[in-house]
């Protein structure tokens, strides 16, 4: 019994969102609408903004980034959930699962560091206009963004890392439809201190530091906006922030709900509505919530659709 209980798992079990044939096939082509929706409003926004040379800015470039990472991000959990589906084995191996956590925490973590790049770009184009074309140069464009995928990477790497040094035995069910970090720690059979601490200091660090830039610049945002007396001015400075605000509010008010609240709060089917949200729905809303906020992104799109063949980008 004592061997049995302490041999090595090779494989997990993804329960999904439901064990029943008919419900399965239903969820396989609703999740495989939606993301062939994701993947194709972010291939649009990506190619609308490489196409059109008036978009060729420091806040496009961001977003263009933006929809790279949401499709990859999309990509690394839907995919294995409706194979799951449709061949109806709900299983993945330990090396995949191991796999899967890496490419989530990376593609996670550039979501959020993204979204606080954009937002200090908003920042020095509102409050420091002026300046904005000598600060937000080329390379310190694209500085930002590097750093943003060495610092996710790394992270990411981390954590892998460390969860591979851990022993899983008998119990290898996870209760969502791909593997995530804290419901594998929950399942291994040996010591999750070390797990623990990196992800209270380096994964929390991440994701607060994250949100504390947005939450400064928007600060400083917000009170240059009283500052200026023309309402039209105003509501341009919304209508610019806006995309951007609703997105981070879809972000992080699903990231927190399941990372953030207590172990003891926690139920399998919200966690599991949860990450839909922030893996799959808040991916596939971000094009629609850029571009019908955003008569420059429409303009470009519209371009692009009706372009005539032959044109090569």
């Amino acid at each position: 019994m004592e061997d049995r209980n302490q041999s090595r798992i090779s494989e997990f079990i993804l329960l999904g969102l439901s064990d029943q044939p008919e419900q399965q096939r239903l969820l396989f082509f609703f999740f495989l609408l939606m993301y062939l929706i994701s993947g194709l409003g972010n291939l649009l926004i990506m190619l609308a903004i490489s196409y059109d040379t008036h978009l060729h800015t420091p806040m496009y470039f961001f977003l263009s980034n933006l929809s790279l990472v949401d499709i990859c991000f999309t990509s690394t959990t839907i995919p294995t959930m409706l194979n799951n589906y449709i061949s109806q084995n709900r299983t993945i191996s330990y090396a995949g699962c191991l796999t899967q956590v890496f490419f989530f925490i990376w593609f996670g973590g550039m979501d959020s560091v993204l979204l606080t790049t954009m937002a200090y770009d908003r920042y020095v184009a509102i409050c420091d206009p002026l300046r904005y074309g000598t600060v937000m140069t080329p390379k310190v464009c694209a500085l930002l963004v590097g750093v943003s995928w060495f610092w996710s990477y790394n992270n990411a790497l981390t954590h892998t890392v460390l969860l591979a040094r851990l022993s899983f035995c008998d119990h290898n069910e996870i209760p969502l439809f791909f593997c995530d970090l804290r419901p594998l720690l929950k399942l291994a059979c040996s010591d999750t201190f070390i797990n623990n601490l990196i992800i209270y200091t380096m994964g929390t660090l991440t994701i607060i530091l994250s949100f504390t830039g947005i939450l400064i610049s928007y600060i400083h945002i917000f009170m240059t906006v009283l500052k200026i007396s023309s309402v039209r001015g105003k509501q341009k400075v919304f209508s610019n922030c806006g995309s951007h605000l609703t997105v981070v509010c879809l972000f992080y008010g699903t990231v927190i709900a399941v990372y953030f609240n207590p172990t003891s709060s926690h139920i399998a089917q919200q966690d599991t509505a949860s990450a839909m949200m922030y893996t799959l729905v808040t991916p596939m809303l971000n094009p629609f919530i850029y571009s019908l906020r955003n008569k420059d992104i429409k303009g470009a799109l519209r371009t692009l659709i009706t372009k005539k063949p032959g044109f090569t980008l």
